[in-house]
């Protein structure tokens, strides 16, 4: 009996088993329940979930209808799309390391590159000289078009998105060389084509940098002509004006009229005007732009939240003597009769025919952050004047003689902004940012130079420094500039907002204590306050780590061929904004 009536009972529990309704499958991959979602519209923030299924969002709303594989609770944090870098130096980093570790402890899913130079494309000759002038991180460069040249970080693997301009620069090398030289008619054709096909592959615009040569030597036609073709192909006109300083008003005013010619939105990259004998020119330069855009214009920027600057120690002297690229450079400063007329103009404080960013920073506000050569690496971190007084040299000779022993610019930070501008810059709703920077990681290889603090801490500062500590902007505003303003300026598909059908590119953070550690003593020290991060739908930051996990996608301009409607038009008035 004992042993029929426990045949009895498995049996009917089996039926029961059989007949019960099995628990749904999940709806999502993944819900973030319970954040103070921020959709990057600039609206109020709202409690709710954030579903993903797949690559894309499924639903942004109070309650997601349906549980997720996984859940994350993030009650009492912000759930925002991800940060958007307008101007990244991340060519050599991330192929080093693509986790992108430096930005992406920021909540940054996009780095976009391109400023005056881009990946492709490349004749034999720039690759040979791109790998020959490489410095601590080096890599075979085995491309030859600009979209080989982005599918090179895909096909390594990369946490983060990537996309970029077609270098304007990288057009007049391809066709002219490094010289001082000027385009025939047949010439600039080639440059023009150059550029339609990097739009074709997936360029977002045409990136210049007028203060650097052999960017400098381009005259106003031939960069409008560029920027023809990109605004032809959907693409924006960005720019590293020709002046910062002395002529900054005059540079604004030549951007603006590229943007006019060619029919291309413009923007102007690292807005600021440098140098202490400039600093007054900060409501004239915004007054400029603002003029532009009411006269119906498409004039808009981007910034780095600091007071200091970086570049080389090409921005310290004239250009005419940089023609023919680095070895030519360094070639002429080894002649005695050419060496003294370089540092004589070195010294003028308002030189006419380049930007002297050296002399308004002066020695003591020039710190030495980058060398090529071992034997020199034990000077970063000092002062121009620290290594002057120790080498019983003046600056400018110094200056020199460092470029020759070390083969290359040498990266340097400036004292070059006013805080009080930097706070004006900040409150403009045409802002975007970006942090004129490498994605880095306090480790492994990028141990070997240091850095500018902006790099682990730019956009993190508009976060904490800027909205939370000292209010002058909303955090909801904030986070519009960070996502959706700089992805519409660039005509992203569907990316930049938290909606249903975007891609899955969000940052979850704490606005209480966000913050950035970063220092021009220090500057290799992660920010904190993000804790977790997806790309295209995956996890690369889980509670403040990095997974690894090789998400980053190309992400491309509104020409690319692979779109339904992608291709160049007549002109850029049939692309809508």
């Amino acid at each position: 009996m004992n042993r029929f009536a426990t045949a009895a009972s498995i049996a009917l529990l089996a039926a029961a088993s059989f007949g019960a309704a099995r628990p749904p499958a999940p709806a999502y991959d993944l819900v973030i329940r319970g954040g103070d979602i921020l959709d990057g519209s600039g609206g109020r923030s709202i409690r709710g979930d954030v579903a993903v299924k797949g690559d894309r969002i499924a639903y942004v709303g109070p309650h997601a209808p349906g549980r997720g594989a996984r859940e994350m609770d993030a009650r009492g944090k912000a759930v925002a799309p991800g940060f958007i870098n307008m101007l990244s130096h991340s060519e050599d980093s991330l192929m080093a390391d693509g986790r992108g570790l430096s930005e992406l402890r920021q909540g940054v899913t996009l780095e976009v590159m391109g400023e005056g130079d881009s990946a492709g494309p490349l004749t034999p000759e720039m690759r040979r000289l791109g790998e020959q002038r490489e410095h601590d991180i080096k890599f075979p460069m085995d491309w030859t078009t600009f979209g080989g040249g982005l599918e090179a970080f895909t096909r390594k693997g990369v946490s983060l998105n990537v996309a970029s301009f077609m270098g304007a620069a990288t057009a007049r090398i391809y066709v002219l060389g490094e010289g001082d030289v000027q385009p025939t008619p047949q010439q600039l054709d080639l440059m023009r084509a150059q550029v339609r096909k990097a739009m074709e592959d997936g360029a977002v615009g045409l990136g210049s940098a007028l203060i650097y040569a052999p960017g400098t030597y381009a005259r106003t036609d031939e960069v409008a002509a560029l920027a023809t073709e990109a605004g032809r192909c959907g693409g924006m006109y960005i720019s590293h004006m020709r002046s910062e300083g002395d002529r900054l008003l005059e540079a604004t005013d030549e951007l603006i009229e590229i943007s006019r010619r060619s029919g291309a939105p413009a923007e102007i990259f690292h807005m600021k005007a440098a140098g202490r004998d400039n600093w007054s020119k900060e409501d004239a330069f915004i007054a400029r732009i603002e003029a532009a855009r009411a006269r119906g214009q498409r004039i808009t920027a981007d910034m780095y939240t600091y007071t200091r600057s970086s570049t080389g120690f090409d921005a310290a002297m004239p250009t005419w003597v940089q023609a023919g690229g680095v070895e030519a450079w360094i070639g002429r400063l080894k002649d005695p009769a050419t060496r003294a007329r370089v540092i004589a103009e070195m010294r003028e404080d308002h030189p006419k025919g380049f930007e002297n960013s050296y002399r308004q920073a002066g020695p003591d506000g020039t710190l030495l952050v980058g060398f090529k050569s071992a034997a020199l690496k034990p000077l970063t971190g000092k002062t121009l004047a620290e290594v002057a007084k120790e080498r019983g040299t003046s600056p400018e000779d110094t200056i020199l003689d460092l470029i020759i022993a070390d083969g290359s610019r040498i990266q340097v930070v400036y004292s070059s902004m006013d805080e009080a501008n930097v706070a004006k810059q900040i409150k403009l709703p045409w802002v975007s940012f970006g942090s004129d920077a490498a994605a880095m990681a306090p480790e492994g290889v990028f141990l070997l130079s240091s850095t500018h603090p902006r790099a682990y801490g730019n956009f993190v500062r508009v976060l904490g420094k800027y909205a939370r500590d000292e209010g002058l902007i909303a955090l909801p505003d904030a986070v519009r500039r960070l996502t959706s303003l700089p992805a519409h300026n660039l005509g992203l598909r569907q990316r930049g907002m938290l909606k249903a059908g975007y891609y899955a590119d969000v940052v979850v953070f704490d606005p209480k204590t966000v913050a950035d550690h970063a220092t021009f003593v220090k500057p290799q020290q992660l920010a904190t306050g993000v804790s977790d991060v997806l790309v295209n739908g995956q996890q690369v930051l889980r509670d403040g780590e990095a997974t690894g996990a090789s998400a980053g996608r190309v992400v491309r301009g509104r020409a690319w061929t692979g779109w339904k409607d992608g291709g160049c038009r007549a002109s850029a008035k049939a692309w809508s904004w």
